[in-house]
């Protein structure tokens, strides 16, 4: 079995979001942490190397592979920033109505930048995906 590659690690979020080149995306990444800590309560952790992840759960697949993931993160990428959210839902798909400028995969949103979207669906989007990870995922 291999190794998962997105692991907690004991790198620094702020040295992290310092290296970020670009100063807008910089004042983004702060925001993003602090709207991600206060929603979740919980401290912010680098998964991987440029993974931003808060809260996390542990889970196994029915072919044997396990691991563990953070609830919800962030990654303010080079082209865009990715925000670590719940999978396709239809409640997903209804807050993604009302969220502002984005494209989504089947467990990610991107954005350009914080002032395209509306952050209080963010906190939504936040709540729902702790919410829905809590309850297939319980903690022994």
């Amino acid at each position: 079995m291999t190794e998962p590659k997105m692991k907690e690690t004991d790198n620094s979020v702020n040295e992290f979001i310092e290296k970020i080149e670009s100063e807008k995306k910089k004042a983004d990444a702060y925001q993003l942490l602090k709207i991600f800590e206060e929603v979740t309560g919980f401290e912010a952790k680098m998964w991987g190397p440029s993974i931003i992840g808060f809260g996390s759960y542990h889970y196994k697949y029915a072919s044997g592979r396990e691991g563990d993931a953070p609830l919800v993160g962030f990654s303010p990428r080079k082209a865009r920033i990715s925000l670590y959210l719940t999978y396709e839902s239809e409640e997903r798909d209804k807050l993604l109505e009302n969220f502002g400028k984005h494209k989504k995969s089947k467990a990610c949103i991107y954005v350009n930048k914080l002032a395209d979207i509306d952050t209080d669906v963010l906190k939504d989007l936040i709540k729902l995906t702790v919410k829905t990870y809590q309850e297939l995922y319980p903690s022994e």
